[in-house]
């Protein structure tokens, strides 16, 4: 079933066209689609490959035993209050992290040290489950191509609220405007909002597309702006950092 989507109201940057989505609701290859989620660090170009979105047959939370199963479609609030009602520890990062799980995971999102893949056990792809030593995943990486069905994390009791209050002061220098998150993933020993700083992109902006004047790698739409304003503020940003230190940018955000 196709679902038509304005990502300029959809997507959290608020950019985008409207574009015919398809809906799954059974576990299958679909190897030619890209899921959207719900579009939390997207940015959504003029001529997009095929799009998917996750039915809400993908919804669910249930626990068995030690473990915790997650359906991929499930937001980051909804396992937050899933957590804090169950008294489940490891998952206070996910305050303020929106998205859904599948799309977490495939980037392995998280906040300083607290990633979604510390409590990790496997994945449900079109290929079943697939244990976490079996996949490759770094800081705000994994090598999952798949389509992630499903989530399967360890259970630990003992829902720390003091440490959900510490990351979320973490995250209260993010800015008001729409956004995709970070842009840019903080390269090795440094980070991506200095160095856009350093090359006095801090507030840079292209149409209504610009660097944050509160956070330099939160990239924000002030208004109506378009994905032509924001990719080139995001290459300019890469070449101008790459010139003056030698380092290159690798985005965080997602543009397809």
């Amino acid at each position: 079933m196709l679902k038509t989507i304005d990502f300029s109201k959809f997507s959290s940057i608020k950019i985008g066209s409207i574009f015919e989505v398809l809906t799954i609701d059974e576990i299958d290859k679909y190897s030619e689609y890209k899921i959207i989620g719900q579009a939390n660090n997207l940015l959504i170009s003029p001529e997009p490959k095929k799009l998917a979105i996750l039915s809400k047959e993908f919804n669910y939370i249930r626990r068995d035993g030690n473990l915790l199963f997650v359906g991929a479609s499930v937001s980051s609030g909804k396992l937050l209050s899933y957590a804090k009602r169950e008294n489940l520890a490891n998952f206070e990062f996910l305050s303020k992290l929106p998205g859904s799980i599948g799309g977490l995971v495939k980037m392995n999102a998280g906040v300083k040290s607290y990633e979604i893949f510390n409590n990790l056990i496997a994945i449900k792809t079109y290929n079943g489950h697939i244990k976490k030593e079996n996949i490759k995943y770094g800081y705000r990486f994994s090598d999952i191509e798949d389509i992630v069905y499903e989530v399967v994390f360890n259970l630990k009791i003992g829902y720390l609220n003091d440490l959900t209050k510490e990351l979320i002061n973490l995250r209260n220098n993010q800015p008001k405007e729409p956004s995709a998150g970070s842009c840019f993933k903080n390269p090795k020993g440094n980070f991506a909002g200095k160095l856009i700083e350093a090359v006095k992109l801090k507030g840079k902006r292209v149409g209504d597309a610009s660097f944050s004047n509160i956070h330099a790698n939160f990239l924000v739409n002030l208004g109506n702006a378009s994905f032509e304003d924001a990719n080139t503020l995001i290459n300019l940003a890469k070449n101008r950092v790459y010139e003056k230190f030698g380092v290159e940018l690798n985005e965080e955000i997602i543009i397809l």
